[in-house]
């Protein structure tokens, strides 16, 4: 055991024991496999959630395979505290109350489960073109839940058509129409989903997926406007809008990614299929998405590059 001295001589030895930890603002440097991306997205989420606290280290710890859901675990300090932050859904934990990583894993899943069995939104805390569509479909759930009256779930299917509407707004911004397309009213969902499947899931070998997609959209829409008229509406036919409306946006939302991020299936780099997709809302001129490579530092942010010249 190293002390400082030599244990046959009262002579000190020329041996030294590092005493003072490394400032946490400097770890980063001496980190062997780093992320940027992730663990940006880590230190965005953390400085949002405890807005008086200035991150210093992120650093992923661990990754969990439970029941098929992957959890991945990072240690955050920042200026004041230290943190948990595990993923799917993302959330942190304070480890002066959690000091256990295994006992806060466990926390986390059972929690994670309870909020999806209560809502099957994504994770709310990354910044997203569809914000508006995700809130919009959040106020028709919690309409649902204290709905009693069949004007209530009247109200719900207003709500749905609402957030229809502002889906493929956003799904607009993001693609390019073609020259010499016609383009649809702005309240014409099923001319705009049909013009935008077109796009986004184009070619022959799609064709039937293509087919599926449009069908689903209008009958989708359809179903939300016989609720919104329906002076006999039920608790059933609304919670079947609701859940047919969230799966019409979790197809948009896929194919706009899909499309926005060119399409990147292999990493041009490596080759490897880790391909990430994330959203900076910093980008000009309201935000975008782009790739990145888990298994190498590729990535295609319009950034990349010029911060390296």
């Amino acid at each position: 055991m190293a002390t400082g001295q030599d244990e046959t001589s009262d002579e000190p030895s020329e041996c030294t024991v590092h005493t003072h930890p490394v400032p946490a603002g400097e770890l980063s440097r001496y980190s062997v496999e780093g992320d940027p991306h992730a663990e940006q997205d880590i230190r965005s989420y953390v400085e949002g959630q405890a807005r008086d606290e200035a991150v210093q280290h992120v650093e992923r710890v661990k990754r969990e395979v439970v029941l098929g859901q992957v959890y991945e675990i990072w240690d955050v300090t920042t200026d004041k505290d230290r943190w948990w932050v595990l993923t799917n859904l993302t959330n942190l934990y304070s480890q002066r109350h959690f000091p256990s990583l295994d006992y806060t894993l466990s926390f986390h899943i059972g929690l994670m489960a309870r909020l999806r069995d209560r809502s099957g939104r994504a994770d709310a805390e990354d910044p997203s073109p569809f914000d508006e569509v995700i809130r919009r479909m959040d106020q028709a759930e919690s309409r649902l839940g204290h709905a009693v009256e069949a004007e209530d779930y009247q109200a719900v299917g207003m709500q749905l058509r609402e957030a229809l509407l502002s889906l493929v707004a956003a799904a607009r911004r993001r693609v390019t129409i073609p020259e010499g397309s016609e383009v649809p009213q702005a309240a014409n969902f099923i001319a705009w989903s049909d013009l935008l499947m077109n796009i986004l899931c184009g070619g022959g070998s799609n064709r039937e997926l293509r087919q599926h997609l449009k069908a689903l959209a209008k009958e989708t829409w359809q179903l939300a406007n016989w609720l919104t008229h329906h002076r006999n509406a039920t608790e059933m036919a609304a919670s079947v809008a609701l859940h047919s409306c969230q799966t019409v946006v979790g197809h948009f939302i896929q194919l706009v990614q899909r499309n926005s991020t060119n399409q990147v299936e292999r990493c041009p780099i490596c080759s490897s299929r880790n391909i990430r997709t994330h959203f900076d809302i910093e980008i000009p001129p309201d935000g975008q998405y782009f790739s990145s490579c888990g298994s190498c530092d590729w990535d295609c942010h319009p950034g990349y590059g010029a911060e390296e010249g």
